[in-house]
């Protein structure tokens, strides 16, 4: 048989996992790997930064179901990429990164970038490890595919010495593994599923928390769940889409009201921290119901009445299996009166975002924004404060295909989530909404757009200013503000002269139309906003 180099036994190891697409910044110590994705028909994305491979890394993964993958070189092509595995750690999704390492022969002789990568996964990895033999190159490969969908999901990393990539091998020595790792999602078991059921049927004030979503096409019919059920349901992260944006059942502005009413919370892959203040606003005589792959996850700051350990999306579908023992023929009282609430707060909100002042107020952007991507877009949303306002008016219907960087914050997410989305799904409209500090982590992303002819819309919401941080100084320190204030950039004349398109906008007449030509320009492209200053905090911060 025909000999093959370490580089093409990974490549082959991913395409069998189902992988077709790699995020990378190219390197000398993975150019083997490079070359492997080449001969294997694996697309090969590279973009300009590291953690940018990563982070697009993350969000193919959500969106596909599939294994993301990123290779990065050496040393600081590892360290540029460790953002972006912590955040996808913190997020609960699949993911691996391949690194280089220094040839197996300079082993501690201080050969260029030599470094022990593994050491420093340890705490933001299900598992880490360096590939020492080529004949067992696919092997690792499926070793780190299989602990990545443990659970909820989690980053892997492996690295692999320049040699063994470039090493020659005959293909009959090397250990081709198959059918490696579960493949059928953890549902109820029968106990569990009626005890879940009974309970709903008792209660008098239910509401539905939704956080997981499904895994790729997964289906995922929480809104029938929610239609039995006659329930305020509110989504977060990867849920969001679940339900229309103007469905009766859905809340945005009334969660913690909810909370201190319910009788009981059927919770779906959440998590009771900062953002969900600690699970401390739900009714103290309140029972908790909580699905969740991870078990660690369940009972943490909340006690709960029922934690079972299973796939959010697949218990879903076995409630509304049983929904004629708990279906409510008519909405409660209480539903009512918490989503008549929500109507008002809503109508508030709509109010505000009808005002015609310039500079732009942040409710006008967040509604025009929010009616230009529509429905059917994938929505990458980077930013604090901006993020925190337009997440509410997002119309998206798809559950994952708002893209945030979920529980660890990361900023700079936009740019690299927005590739990987439109790589994966190209006849789809792809956007980023910025805060104007997030979008200097990454603007040169936009390079990459240009490069590989990625037409995705960017906006940005420009105060100039960091508003979370600033609001925050001036409440401890407002005779001495420091490091707050960014001024009114023309982030768009960047895009142009990277060959994009960009356009100003400071009338919020101009909103919408501005995105549109931006879209019909067929370009990457950024509509820069002048938004009003004004004292505004994320929930990140006021919970």
């Amino acid at each position: 048989m025909a000999k093959i180099h370490g580089g093409q036994i990974i490549a082959r190891a991913l395409r069998a996992e189902g992988v077709d697409t790699i995020f990378t910044l190219t390197g000398g110590h993975i150019l083997p790997i490079l070359d492997g994705c080449v001969q294997e028909g694996i697309r090969v994305v590279d973009v300009r930064h590291e953690q940018a491979a990563a982070h697009a890394a993350e969000a193919y993964g959500r969106l596909t179901g599939r294994l993301g993958v990123a290779a990065v070189t050496a040393g600081p092509g590892v360290t540029d990429a460790m953002t972006g595995v912590a955040n996808a750690w913190y997020a609960g999704t699949p993911m691996l990164l391949l690194g280089g390492r220094h040839m197996l022969r300079q082993e501690l002789k201080g050969g260029l970038q030599e470094m022990d990568h593994p050491r420093l996964f340890g705490s933001i990895t299900a598992w880490s490890a360096t590939a020492w033999q080529i004949e067992r190159l696919a092997d690792y490969v499926a070793t780190a595919a299989r602990h990545a969908f443990v659970g909820r999901g989690a980053p892997v990393f492996l690295d692999v010495p320049m040699d063994v990539q470039f090493d020659m091998i005959e293909e009959s020595a090397v250990s081709w593994p198959s059918r490696y790792r579960a493949n059928v999602p953890v549902g109820l078991d029968d106990a569990a599923l009626d005890a879940i059921v009974d309970a709903l049927a008792r209660a008098e004030r239910p509401m539905i928390f939704a956080g997981a979503g499904p895994r790729g096409d997964q289906p995922f019919p929480l809104r029938e769940l929610a239609e039995a059920l006659q329930a305020p349901t509110y989504l977060n992260s990867r849920a969001r889409g679940a339900l229309p944006f103007d469905h009766p059942l859905l809340g945005r502005h009334t969660r913690s009201a909810a909370f201190a009413g319910c009788d009981l919370v059927l919770a779906f892959g959440v998590d009771w921290d900062f953002r969900t203040k600690y699970g401390e606003t739900i009714a103290a005589d309140a029972s908790v119901i909580h699905v969740d792959a991870d078990p660690t996850k369940i009972g943490w700051n909340r006690p709960v009445e029922i934690g079972v350990v299973a796939d959010p999306a697949t218990a879903v579908a076995q409630l509304v299996g049983a929904a004629e023992r708990f279906a409510r023929a008519e909405m409660p009282t209480w539903t009512k009166e918490i989503l008549d609430a929500d109507a008002a707060a809503q109508a508030e909100a709509e109010a505000q975002a009808a005002d015609d002042s310039s500079p732009v107020m942040p409710q006008r952007f967040a509604r025009d924004v929010a009616r230009f991507f529509g429905a059917d877009a994938i929505v990458a949303v980077d930013g604090g404060d901006i993020v925190s306002t337009t997440a509410k008016w997002l119309r998206v219907a798809t559950p994952g295909h708002v893209l945030d960087p979920g529980p660890f914050g990361t900023l700079g997410t936009g740019a690299p989530f927005a590739i990987a989305a439109k790589v994966a799904f190209p006849d789809r409209l792809v956007g980023i909404v910025y805060g104007d500090g997030a979008f200097g982590f990454n603007a040169m992303e936009f390079d990459t757009m240009v490069r590989l002819g990625l037409p995705i819309v960017g906006v940005v919401g420009n105060d100039g200013v960091w508003a979370n941080i600033k609001t925050i100084h001036r409440m401890f320190y407002p005779d001495r503000l420091v490091a707050t204030d960014l001024g009114i950039r023309p982030y768009h004349a960047m895009v142009e002269g990277l060959g994009g398109y960009g356009e100003f906008v400071d009338d919020p007449k101009e909103i919408i139309p501005a995105l549109e030509r931006a879209k019909a320009s067929g370009k990457p492209a950024l509509v820069n906003v002048h938004l009003a200053e004004t004292m505004r905090m994320s929930s990140n911060y006021s919970q």
